[in-house]
């Protein structure tokens, strides 16, 4: 039965000393984190497994600059680790298949234990598609990931056939958007149609996007910026739920998504006045309790490493419960579109669609 080994661990917990317990699960591994800069929680996962010894840790970022300050900070605490820079822009197919491409030419670095998919966008203001015409949240936070995670495969499974069952894994860092919208917008990815033409069950739940801070008539517009990144997000709980159905019996990989807590970062550099006021109000009245950049890397690491996790069950009515943690816990919070094995195949199908590729695992 799926549960966590620490029940005491909550979202004040630190990443390190997750790091620290599971120790065993990271020495002489490789692992490899997405969105690493100085300034976010991708660091500060680095960081924490940075300090139990990995035999590689792979950084992974836009901005080489960036990769190269996130590395020497890290080597000055901890030398003894290889780390290697992986320049990787996910809001682009090609840029993601050069990345791709790169990590599995280098033959010194054979298999990858685990993957942290920590980087992201959030809150576009205006509706922006990528080079490869997808909506810029849907097509950075979830298919640059998918696309990416799925052609480092080969790596993945050749890890997972010296470790237990379990112990070679995918994390998604998600975040609270699995509570905060009912259904993936499967009849208009691209934010094209008026919000109140849509189906009742895709569309955004308007109370919450006017506590963010939204205004007018909701329904007679085509595109929210927290919309947008709500449907990413909960795309990444999906694809780890599509994953364990075609990797772990298999292979023994095994994929959970996280929301990390609410830090402040660069993430929200595109925060309007009126949301950055709104939020401010919730963070006042602790609606959204604010946590250290430290303890926003804690759950990814407890979903990275915790042995007593395993394959999301159905509990209490609840669908794949263990598919998606909160404060270092499994949580039941999501709903129940965003946990849904239907609604995860639907997406698996369609990603490999958006990214022309099938892939045979």
């Amino acid at each position: 039965m799926t549960s966590t080994t620490y029940p005491e661990f909550d979202g004040a917990t630190e990443g390190k000393e997750v790091a620290r317990v599971f120790a065993e699960g990271i020495r002489g591994k490789t692992i490899l984190i997405t969105g690493v800069n100085r300034a976010g929680i991708g660091f500060t996962t680095a960081e924490a497994f940075a300090s139990q010894s990995p035999a590689h840790l792979i950084i992974a970022g836009r901005t080489e600059s960036k990769l190269k300050e996130s590395i020497d900070a890290l080597r000055t605490q901890f030398p003894g680790v290889d780390y290697r820079p992986l320049k990787l822009d996910l809001s682009s197919q090609h840029a993601v298949r050069e990345a791709s491409a790169k990590a599995l030419s280098w033959s010194d670095i054979p298999t990858i234990d685990i993957i942290v998919n920590s980087a992201g966008i959030m809150l576009v203001p205006e509706r922006t598609l990528s080079e490869d015409g997808i909506e810029m949240h849907f097509a950075t936070n979830h298919i640059g990931h998918f696309l990416f995670t799925c052609l480092l495969m080969p790596k993945l499974i050749k890890a997972s056939r010296s470790n237990p069952a379990g112990a070679t894994r995918i994390v998604n860092v998600s975040s609270l958007s699995p509570t905060m919208t009912k259904q993936m917008r499967w009849s208009d990815m691209n934010f094209e149609k008026i919000n109140g033409e849509l189906p009742k069950e895709e569309q955004p739940m308007y109370d919450i996007h006017r506590a963010w801070g939204a205004t007018g008539d909701l329904e007679a517009i085509s595109y929210l910026p927290l919309e947008g990144y709500n449907q990413s997000k909960v795309a990444n709980v999906l694809f780890g739920i599509a994953a364990n159905k075609k990797l772990y019996e298999k292979y023994g990989i095994l994929s959970l998504a996280v929301h990390p807590g609410v830090i402040e970062t660069e993430l929200v550099r595109h925060m309007t006045q009126e949301t950055q006021k709104a939020v401010q109000e919730m963070r006042e009245n602790g609606s959204y309790p604010f946590i250290t950049a430290g303890a926003g890397a804690a759950t990814s690491t407890v979903a990275a490493l915790d042995p007593s996790l395993g394959v999301p069950e159905m509990r209490n009515g609840k669908e794949n419960y263990g598919a998606y943690l909160i404060a270092c816990q499994i949580s039941d919070r999501a709903n129940p579109g965003a946990v849904s094995s239907d609604e995860a195949e639907k997406l698996w199908r369609l990603s490999e669609e958006l990214v022309r590729e099938k892939f045979s695992l």
